[in-house]
């Protein structure tokens, strides 16, 4: 027989109710009453939280269907500063203003460096962005010249647009055509139902590698992608996994170009990694390198101090015959279609696009099936010692101390989630925006819903009174905590008295009679 407990969960799920919501204290200004308010976790992931995973799918799905087939150019405006963030600003030149003259007199800056930083996170939190600063360190130039393995792009003059050319058909309307496209990354060995079909000769180490680095190419991709449209393409993309356990990329482009210019920018865009040598282990097993406060990362066996990241980067750049640790390319496989605005290839490929968005990229193992696990785990072995950032702890397996270097590194053991069975390589973001999208931030595409839905439910959509509440964590084993099960229940007598009302206001609005409806009364 099914448990109670566990029946009432996944009504919660039926019925849209977070499973693992957040309690916050609320302190209401106005009466002074304190309450325990039940928040969304917000998971992205089905395996965390379903409801609160399709919250955000449907989420990403109305931002992917309001930006794909514009007609009217965004125009974006930043706002203008309110009295917090002008009052923030003018405390962080103070804070300058003293660390520059402490400096100057050969004090020690370490406090005001750390107001500093604290300063600057709270301006990015109040809403700005950047850093006040700028780019604080100077970027490292590079030859920009093209790879001669690489064949060239056409280029064509930049334009103020986002928007796509429209074509005319004889009948006299008007089409505005956008772009579905897909690029996957190349072959590494024989695939046979998702595993390689001889492993020993599979190339684990390049896989991993690109699968590290796709993030970047993708970004090269949509520079190529601007350069060869001579507009300013906005795109809508999400990184999904292949079967084979590759991320692949799908891309809503507005606008349209030859399918071939799209497969030749493809094959001419390529991401290459200027970073230290990183095949040859200097060390290995208890031979690691031993850390020594105020000088940093020594060779266990002489003492030497290891270079530091910005030392193995000079020495790269001055290395003339010097190659880039790797090179990330696309594979020949590209797939492009053209879409028109409110067809049922639009909708298909909105779905498509957002698929897999709420589940993790090693979701799509098979749980039976054994040679895909054992192909999961040596792809999960040979991201083990690979370095994923400049920070990677990895990094001393090669004899370079990672940036920004502290105690306690051990190579194979680095916390980023590029390394995680869950991820298999790929750290970056799941779902990439342009700026110009939607003309819209996700969180006003969230309010657009909230404000359809408190209309339809006859209640005012009046933005609160952001000083009228209090929040405050609740701290654990608070007895005016209710039990989880409690809460949940309570969530789904509410969810259901909402439909109530929904079901009563489309039955007033299509002329039923009220008399059918059960909870009309």
């Amino acid at each position: 027989m099914p448990l109670a407990r566990e029946v009432a969960v996944e009504v919660a799920k039926q019925h849209g109710v977070c499973i693992r919501p957040v309690p916050l204290k609320r302190l209401d200004m106005h009466t002074g009453k304190w309450e325990i308010v039940d928040v969304p976790c917000g998971a992205t992931l089905e395996a965390t939280c379903p409801p609160c995973a399709k919250r955000n799918r449907q989420l990403r799905m109305a931002q992917c269907r309001e930006g794909w087939h514009l007609e009217a150019e965004p125009i974006i405006t930043p706002d203008e500063p309110n009295e917090a963030q002008r009052w923030l600003i003018e405390f962080r030149a103070d804070i300058q203003a003293q660390r520059d003259q402490a400096d100057q007199a050969g004090a020690d800056t370490t406090d005001l460096d750390a107001v500093i930083t604290g300063l600057d996170e709270e301006i990015n939190d109040t809403g700005m962005r950047g850093n006040v600063l700028g780019r604080a360190v100077p970027k490292r130039n590079r030859s920009t010249r093209r790879r001669q393995d690489a064949p060239d792009l056409p280029k064509r003059r930049m334009t103020g647009t986002t928007l796509g050319r429209t074509f005319a058909s004889s009948d006299g309307k008007t089409y505005r055509p956008s772009l579905f496209a897909t690029l996957t990354l190349p072959s590494y060995g024989k695939i046979r139902n998702g595993v390689p079909v001889d492993p020993d000769t599979y190339d684990y180490a390049r896989a991993a590698r690109d699968a590290l680095h796709f993030s970047k190419l993708v970004d090269r991709f949509v520079q190529n992608l601007r350069r060869v449209a001579g507009y300013d393409v906005q795109y809508f993309a999400a990184v999904e996994p292949q079967k084979r356990l590759a991320p692949h990329l799908h891309m809503a482009i507005r606008g349209t170009l030859p399918r071939a210019e799209i497969k030749q920018i493809a094959a001419a865009t390529y991401h290459q990694v200027w970073w230290p040598p990183a095949d040859d282990v200097v060390f290995d097993g208890e031979h690691l390198p031993v850390w020594e406060d105020g000088i940093g990362y020594l060779d266990p066996t002489t003492g030497e101090v290891l270079p530091t990241w910005d030392q193995a980067l000079d020495q790269l750049d001055t290395d003339q015959a010097a190659e880039p640790l790797h090179v990330s390319r696309f594979g020949v496989q590209v797939d492009v279609q053209g879409v028109l605005a409110g067809t049922p290839d639009a909708d298909q490929c909105i779905r498509y696009l957002s698929k897999y968005l709420t589940k993790s990229i090693s979701d799509s193992l098979d749980p039976d099936d054994q040679a895909q696990k054992d192909h999961a785990a040596r792809m999960t072995e040979a991201l083990r010692f690979e370095p994923c950032a400049p920070t990677c702890p990895n990094w001393l397996r090669y004899g370079v101390q990672p940036k920004n270097a502290k105690p306690g590194m051990t190579p194979g053991r680095c916390r980023s989630k590029a390394h995680k069975p869950d991820h298999l390589g790929y750290a970056g973001r799941r779902v990439l925006v342009s700026r110009k999208w939607s003309n819209k931030t996700l969180a006003e595409h969230k309010q657009d819903r909230r404000t359809w839905v408190l209309q339809a439910l006859g209640q005012s959509d009046q933005p609160p009174d952001p000083h009228r509440y209090v929040w405050k964590p609740v701290p654990a084993g608070d007895a005016n905590v209710a039990p989880l099960a409690v809460r949940l229940l309570r969530s789904v007598a509410e969810r259901q008295r909402w439909r109530a009302h929904m079901a009563l206001l489309q039955a007033q609005a299509d002329g039923q009679d009220l008399s059918a409806i059960p909870d009309a009364a």
